[in-house]
C-alpha cells in the first residue's frame, strides 16, 4: 500500500513521535513505508510523514551516492532510534523533504553520528554512520523530534521560503505522489 505523504503545516510533523512497544508487529507498515518512499523517489521516510506518530523511519542512502563515492549506502529500518552522539566536521548540503516539495535549502550538520535503534526483528543495534548516510539519518531522526529541515533556516533564508511553505500547506504545488494538505 502506498500512503499519502503529510504536507508541511500538518500538526503531526511538529510533534515528538511516541516510542513503539518492543515486539509490536511492524512488518506490513515497514513494507508499505519502503513502497511509499520508493514511489515518491525519496531517500528516507519517517512515520509522522504518513500520519503515524510513532518512532520509526526507513532510509535508502545508496540513492544519494555517486558512482565514484567511497561510501556504501544502506537500505534500513530504524525503530525507536536514539542519536547518542554527533561529531566530526560540520558540512553544508542542500536538503529537501517529501513533506515540503519544491523547497530546498543548504543545511549544516556534523558528518558522523552514533545511533542506537532496533531493527525490524527487534534486535538492538548501536552503529556509527558518516557522510550521506549520516545526513539522511539526521534528517529523518529530526522528523521524530518534530523538527523539519526548514526549522534550521534563519533570517533572510527563512523569509525567502515562507511563501513557498504557505503554498505547500495549501496544496498549491505539483507532485508525482499523493499528499495530504492541512489547509486545502
Amino acid at each position: 500500500m502506498i500512503y499519502p505523504i503529510v504536507a508541511y503545516g500538518s500538526p503531526i510533523l511538529k510533534k515528538e513521535a511516541e516510542e513503539i512497544t518492543e515486539g509490536t508487529e511492524l512488518d506490513e507498515l515497514i513494507k508499505n513505508m519502503f513502497a511509499t518512499m520508493d514511489n515518491a523517489s525519496g531517500v528516507g521516510l519517517a512515520a509522522p510523514q504518513i500520519n503515524q506518530g510513532i518512532s520509526l523511519f526507513v532510509i535508502d542512502s545508496s540513492l544519494m551516492l555517486d558512482e565514484d563515492d567511497n561510501e556504501v549506502g544502506i537500505r534500513r529500518v530504524f525503530i525507536n532510534p536514539i542519536i547518542l552522539d554527533e561529531y566530526g566536521d560540520d558540512y553544508s548540503f542542500e536538503e529537501g523533504c517529501l513533506s515540503i516539495p519544491e523547497v530546498r535549502a543548504d543545511i549544516t550538520r556534523p558528518d558522523t553520528l552514533t545511533i542506537e535503534y532496533y531493527d525490524e526483528n527487534w534486535n538492538l543495534k548501536e552503529e556509527e554512520f558518516s557522510g550521506m548516510t549520516a545526513r539522511v539519518i539526521q534528517h529523518e531522526y529530526d522528523h521524530l523530534e518534530g523538527i523539519l529541515f526548514v526549522d534550521y533556516l534563519k533570517g533572510l533564508k527563512k523569509r525567502l521560503v515562507k511563501s513557498k511553505l504557505v503554498d505547500v500547506s495549501k496544496g498549491k504545488i505539483s507532485t508525482d505522489y499523493r499528499m495530504i494538505y492541512p489547509l486545502k
